[in-house]
């Protein structure tokens, strides 16, 4: 029944969707492609060696971005003409790359002590290190994200001739490249630490759990538990993105899994098509934020806050339930709105039958939570998850990990170890992280600008000014500065840029560092539902036949309610009971019944801006009690008693004259 139902057409658009976000790699055959598949595995080894054993964290994160520059320049042409054909500067440029590392690691300690004063020929490697950066960011990410890049390296050289306030004393090319390529402060700080650390072993861990059967079982349980009524398709799409998006932490993939089975059902009980398309992008973006993978830019909020991933996951658990809230109560309103036809669709197996079967997917999910909870790192945790999801596999003939078949003679030893899922997942995991790992080095050039240079403080300054001081004008500025840096760059660039330059702004008001990043990561997560790089609603477009443009104000619609939350963690101190304080050290201390009131205000909050913006709640609304509910959701998001009542007011006031609706159109009811 899960059976994906698109056509040709629409499969190579959703191909070209995934590549964007993922970088349009080559696809070669024959020796080449067996080298590269090796390369890959070597990499995933690599660093699942690392997470067990102890590499130097200098050494690991020069191997790991030489062998990202490696895999792109080999994987990602330099122009579409040259797709599928490996040119001789790919060549020059990988060995390069490797040359690059070579000479860092064997420089040793004396290297890193003439940071502040390189001899020509460091500096001659350094600004080729960075020029190969730039150009596999430019092939895996295209030139926005480049030029933004090249601005950030101009302003530290020729910062001095800007006049006051974003004036500096500017810096030599040597103090630069000195600084950005033989420091841990540069290309090799934060984001690189991060993605050669938690993101690669979180991107082999969900390879592992998709070559396994996981996805394809979350999306049939899903089905099985949730179908039956008109407004279970709805439903379905809502649990299906969960659970799946919550290993994958892929927007795109997440709508494209869910929308190639769902889209003809979703047509079938009556949603309008540019409705469907918005529905499935929304569920795709929770992937974003969704415990316990969330995006990679997550990973980035426990290192610059140096805290422990547990707390960001603590963090983004009642966010969560709050997202998958305001679109579980958009999809009771659609059946309503679109007077859904009752359709049964029936599951091959009950979800009884499925969760006997693939119980072991459902400890997938979880397992690394509950690893962290026994005390390991986050890095040891998702390595023993990865362990456990590749023993667990084998419990079944049709998930193994590696063919039963071939534990029992009847495969060639070397080709069917290389044919096996093993070596899918391992290859899958080195090649999907390359474009966000491209990022993150480039990403390091962007925050070793901003610390170089004191542009941050800065920046924070000038906001706070514009400001007036006042927190909910910073708070609405900096949301606008994430929005529109999202619109030009991938969540993780998004939220690197913003973390630096507009956190301090909040911070400097009084916000948590804590609630700042989030906050910051909310709105960053944006750019997935925001053209140009609307990927995700773009791609549900294609599945549902709808127009690109429209289906994203859908999925704006859907997401609506949620936009709000991020504020009520910073406007006023009681809100960072949305973040479960931010610790578990802090939530221990912490008031349980203000965590209590502010969760279920929000929660009235979102189903006021859901009625609100549908158009709908028990009957069709009116527009001045569309107003209402939109302006009392607004309300609720604030955390202060007087917005509180007024917000309960509006709803109450809406929730009698609605019921009063309903029963003069449905007499009987009484």
């Amino acid at each position: 029944m899960t059976q994906s139902v698109i056509d040709n057409e629409t499969q190579e658009k959703l191909d070209a969707f995934i590549k964007q976000e993922e970088g349009d790699s080559n696809d070669y055959k024959g020796l080449l492609a067996k080298f590269i598949t090796l390369v890959a595995v070597g990499m995933s080894l690599f660093h699942l060696y690392a997470a067990y054993s102890i590499v130097p964290t200098h050494q690991l994160r020069v191997i790991h971005v030489a062998l990202v520059l490696f895999l792109v320049f080999l994987s990602f042409p330099i122009a579409a003409r040259f797709k599928n054909r490996l040119m001789w500067w790919d060549i020059v440029f990988a060995i390069g790359s490797v040359f690059i590392a070579y000479y860092i690691l064997s420089g040793g300690d004396d290297l890193m002590d003439r940071n502040t004063a390189p001899n020509s020929t460091d500096v001659i490697i350094g600004v080729g290190l960075i020029a190969l950066i730039l150009e596999s960011v430019r092939r895996t990410n295209g030139m926005i994200l480049v030029g933004v890049t090249a601005l950030f390296l101009l302003y530290a050289v020729f910062g001095n001739y800007l006049p006051a306030p974003w004036t500096h004393k500017g810096y030599e090319i040597d103090r630069l490249v000195g600084y950005m390529f033989m420091t841990l402060e540069g290309i090799y700080g934060t984001a690189v630490d991060v993605s050669a650390t938690l993101i690669i072993l979180f991107t082999i861990f969900g390879a592992f759990l998709q070559f396994t059967g996981a996805g394809k079982f979350f999306i049939d349980f899903s089905f099985a538990a949730m179908g039956g009524k008109s407004s279970g398709v709805g439903r379905t799409i809502v649990m299906s993105s969960f659970l799946l998006g919550g290993p994958s932490g892929s927007g795109v993939a997440t709508t494209v899994t869910v929308g190639s089975v769902a889209a003809p059902m979703l047509e079938k009980v009556g949603y309008e098509k540019n409705a469907a398309g918005g529905l499935l992008a929304a569920g795709g973006l929770g992937a974003i934020i969704s415990p316990p993978v969330l995006g990679a830019a997550a990973f980035l909020i426990a290192d610059f806050l140096k805290i422990s991933y547990l707390d960001v996951l603590l963090m983004a658990t009642i966010p969560t339930i709050l997202f998958y809230l305001g679109l579980f109560v958009m999809v009771e309103i659609d059946v309503r709105k679109y007077g859904m036809k009752s359709i049964q669709f029936h599951a091959a197996e009950t979800a009884w039958q499925l969760t006997k079967k693939y119980w072991f997917h459902f400890f997938s999910l979880i397992s690394i939570v509950v690893f962290m909870l026994f005390g390991f790192s986050p890095v040891m945790s998702v390595f023993w998850a990865t362990v456990v999801s590749a023993l667990s596999s084998m419990l079944r003939e049709d998930t193994a990990i590696i063919p039963w078949a071939w534990f029992k003679g009847k495969e060639p030893i070397l080709a069917g170890l290389y044919n096996s899922n093993l070596t899918k997942s391992l290859a899958s995991g080195s090649t999907g992280v390359l474009a966000i790992a491209a990022t993150c080095a480039g990403a390091g050039l962007i925050v070793g600008t901003v610390t170089l240079t004191g542009l941050g403080l800065k920046f924070s300054s000038i906001v706070i000014q514009y400001a007036g001081g006042s927190l909910l004008l910073t708070a609405i500025f900096t949301a606008l500065v994430v929005w529109v840096v999202g619109l030009a760059v991938p969540v993780t660039a998004s939220y690197i840029i913003c973390a630096v330059i507009a956190a301090p702004a909040l911070i400097n008001l009084g916000v948590p560092a804590f609630a700042a990043h989030m906050f910051i990561f909310y709105y960053a997560v944006l750019s997935e539902v925001s053209p140009p790089t609307a990927l995700s609603p773009f791609a549900a477009a294609a599945i549902c036949k709808g127009n690109p443009y429209k289906t994203t104000l859908q999925t704006w619609k859907y997401v609506a309610p949620a936009i709000l939350v991020p504020f009520m963690f910073v406007l006023d101190k009681s809100g960072v009971s949305l973040l479960l304080m931010g610790s578990t050290a802090a939530l221990e201390q912490a008031n349980w019944l203000e965590i209590a009131w502010i969760s279920f205000t929000a929660v009235v909050g979102i189903i006021c801006l859901a009625g609100g913006l549908q158009g709908w709640f028990i009957e069709k609304t009116k527009i001045f009690e569309r107003v209402i509910m939109v302006a009392a959701g607004v309300a609720l998001a604030y955390p202060s008693t007087e917005a509180d009542i007024i917000g309960f007011v509006g709803f109450g006031l809406v929730l009698i004259t609605q019921t009063m609706t309903h029963f003069k159109l449905n007499p009987r009811s009484t």
